[in-house]
């Protein structure tokens, strides 16, 4: 079927309406008309191929809400009118060791994204939620409480689960110091998540300002990493840190803020770190780990907490007209702290 998008036809081009062509509903599919979707910095690096050359043209968008318009013969989880969710990816082999064990993300065959992949099994390249709606497959549909802000919990779908999962594995729990470094769409979450866990939480940054802000969405402290005074202060002291600076950066002086046996893990820089001083690791057996979003049983976990605990992200709703001049406020972190559109400025376009 013909369906209304928003797409970028190279790394110099601005995203403009495109007509995209999304699949007849399948057995076990599930037809969404996309009410919000988010707008995540991986769209960007997508667009732009800072990640390596895309499938052009790319539709991004994989923080997408809607309702369920129609669905396949053999569907059970799912009815019309149902308020559901789609992440970063709509398909794996659902057979290797990290699918059996719920962690889709890591399948060995590799994830389907939900948008710039050319390896679906239905074939053609996937595209993402900047358009009017979206056929996926049961599996990967999740479902959205409708207890919290329908657009506010678009951006659960990647920030959310990306700085929930490694929380979660690492078994954050109340009564720990978790440091949560970096204010952005994935740190302001992460600060979120934290608190409500039960954690004692410290917001590291660079900028007194973000501190500020940090404390308003419910950490206890603030540390400035520039201050060589307040790291020692700090030192050896946390159970967990949540690292979510999306660039490569001296990761050496936040390792000495880690206890004995704990661990910080990165959830923003996908690129290279360095200049590690393995010593940092070796005295005090810390961990340097890493953390790719989460499966689909714990997003949807992750999903019923946020329901219990009425928790979203703080977003400015936009109309899918601005996209581009969003990626460019986005470059500035122009935002508090998640983009979404509005997906009825597309429809009525």
């Amino acid at each position: 079927m013909s369906t209304k998008a928003y797409a970028a036809f190279s790394e110099a081009e601005d995203l403009k309406p495109h007509q995209i062509q999304r699949r007849d509903l399948q057995d076990k599919d599930v037809f969404i008309d996309i009410e919000y979707c988010g707008v995540c910095h991986s769209d960007i690096h997508t667009a732009r191929a800072e990640w390596g050359q895309p499938h052009y043209p790319v539709v991004p968008g994989h923080e997408i809400i809607g309702r369920v318009l129609a669905v396949g013969p053999n569907v059970t989880k799912y009815k019309v009118g149902d308020l559901v969710g789609v992440g970063c990816m709509v398909e794996s082999c659902k057979h290797c060791n990290p699918c059996d064990e719920g962690l889709e993300q890591y399948c060995e065959s590799g994830m389907i994204g939900t948008y710039n992949s050319a390896k679906s099994k239905h074939g053609g390249i996937t595209y993402g939620g900047y358009s009017e709606n979206i056929v996926v497959e049961e599996d990967f549909v999740l479902s959205i409480p409708t207890t919290i802000d329908v657009k506010a919990a678009a951006p659960l779908l990647c920030a959310g689960i990306t700085t929930w999962s490694p929380l979660r594995h690492w078994n954050v729990k109340k009564g720990d110091k978790v440091g949560v470094i970096g204010l952005g769409g994935l740190g302001h979450m992460g600060v979120k998540f934290a608190k409500a866990m039960g954690a004692h939480v410290v917001m590291i940054t660079t900028s007194p300002e973000k501190g500020e802000d940090a404390k308003k969405l419910g950490a206890d402290e603030v540390l400035i990493s520039k201050d060589a005074l307040q790291l020692q202060a700090h030192a050896n002291s946390f159970d967990f840190l949540l690292n979510t600076i999306p660039v490569g950066h001296d990761v050496n002086p936040y390792l000495s803020l880690l206890k004995l046996d704990k661990t910080m893990c990165i959830v923003g820089a996908v690129e290279p770190l360095p200049g590690v001083h393995g010593g940092l690791l070796i005295g005090k057996r810390r961990h340097l780990a890493g953390s790719l979003i989460g499966g689909i049983k714990e997003t949807q976990e992750m999903l019923d907490f946020c329901g219990e605990h009425q928790i979203v992200s703080d977003v400015e709703v936009i109309n899918i007209q601005d996209i581009n001049n969003a990626y460019e406020r986005m470059i500035k972190s122009d935002v508090k702290y998640r983009f979404v559109i509005d997906m009825k400025s597309l429809k009525n376009s």
